[in-house]
């Protein structure tokens, strides 16, 4: 995958996770997309260990993974960084 489908793939993925998260959390469009390209790495990670998927392209498996990743890491900040 190219750096700008990593890019588009983490903000899909960001914000989605952000739209499932209940409550309010203080982060931003750039979080949004930093926790959303770190979740497509976590995601792709998760998913190939343990064999339901991977971040192989842009493809809705793909956006899956990210989001459950992106989920993971929005869920982690809020319980440690956010207030």
């Amino acid at each position: 995958m190219g750096f700008f489908t990593w890019i588009i793939l983490g903000l899909v993925a960001g914000i989605l996770a952000k739209w499932i998260m209940p409550g309010k959390d203080g982060g931003g469009l750039i979080l949004t997309i930093i926790l959303g390209i770190a979740g497509a790495f976590v995601g792709g990670f998760l998913g190939s260990f343990i064999g339901v998927g991977a971040t192989d392209g842009f493809n809705l498996t793909s956006v899956l993974t990210a989001t459950a990743g992106a989920f993971i890491l929005l869920f982690i900040y809020n319980k440690f960084f956010s207030g």
